[in-house]
């Protein structure tokens, strides 16, 4: 979600970086790590498990 709203799903880090940067907010790499910016929930910006 990006200011209330359901954005879809990310299935990498580049996705997580379209929606921001569609929503108008800094897609910028130091953006992912900013707790106050993006809640991260099953990981992190660099944990997406496997996806085989």
């Amino acid at each position: 979600m990006i200011q209330g709203e359901f954005t879809g799903t990310a299935y990498s880090l580049f996705d997580v970086l379209d929606f921001l940067h569609r929503a108008g907010l800094p897609a910028e790499d130091r953006v992912i790590d900013d707790p106050e910016l993006i809640e991260w929930r099953g990981g992190g910006p660099y944990d997406w498990g496997n996806t085989a």
